[in-house]
């Protein structure tokens, strides 16, 4: 008896052996697999994360871009020491509330600053690009500043149908206007698009866009761009 008992006891200590050595190596080869999908999973996401297309960079407020003024019309001294240049886009109603603040900046740099308008009509705004044909055509009257102010004041509903009434209010000869309209079409569209390749060359990614001395403004209000025209003025000529 004392024997059987003895037997039954190693037979016993024999089994759970087998038991724990057999839990061990399952538990290590659930182990090895964790690590075998961990590494997949680490493989796939590095190359996502390669194939994934970078950002814009941050905008460079420092970098100084040349930017011709070339035939674009001028408001204020055209030789005032700062110049100061707006992408805009005039049915773009960011643009339109810019208008108010760079009247400011003019009425109280009278003689420092000269503001130079660059065309860039966004592709989402179906009436932006007829807008600066528009103003393309009044720039032939020697009006576009006043073709500028009412396209602003009616930024929110520009309507080809009325562009003969906005003509009118800026003091054009309407006749002329039509015929500037449609016989220099062709080179109007040149020009805007002359105007935002520029713009797209020195890194313009919405409008407005403003320019004091070739640096993008980070800061507008009255405040932040007088602090860059008066950094503009303190400069020593040149």
């Amino acid at each position: 008896m004392k024997n059987t008992l003895t037997w039954l006891a190693v037979c016993l200590a024999l089994s759970l052996a087998g038991c724990s050595n057999q839990a061990e190596k399952d538990l290590a080869e659930i182990r090895a697999k964790q690590d075998e999908i961990l590494a997949k999973l680490t493989a796939l996401e590095t190359k996502v994360t390669a194939q994934r297309p970078a950002g814009p960079a941050p905008e460079d407020y420092d970098k100084v871009y040349a930017i011709a003024v070339d035939d674009s019309p001028i408001r204020g001294e055209k030789d005032a020491p700062v110049t100061l240049v707006e992408f805009s886009d005039f049915q773009c109603p960011f643009c339109a509330r810019a208008a108010p603040l760079i009247d400011e900046v003019l009425k109280k740099y009278p003689k420092g600053v000269r503001f130079v308008y660059k065309q860039f009509p966004l592709p989402m705004h179906a009436q932006a690009r007829p807008a600066s044909h528009w103003s393309m055509a009044a720039q032939e009257q020697g009006k576009f500043w006043a073709m500028h102010d009412v396209l602003v004041k009616y930024q929110p509903t520009l309507d080809p149908a009325k562009a003969d009434d906005y003509a009118r209010e800026a003091g054009l000869d309407v006749a002329r206007f039509k015929r500037d309209l449609e016989k220099n079409l062709a080179a109007y569209n040149k020009r805007i698009d002359a105007e935002m390749a520029l713009g797209t060359a020195v890194d313009v990614r919405g409008t407005p866009t403003l320019f004091i001395g070739g640096k993008k403004v980070r800061v507008r209000t009255l405040e932040g761009m007088s602090a860059m025209i008066d950094s503009e003025l303190a400069k020593p000529p040149s």
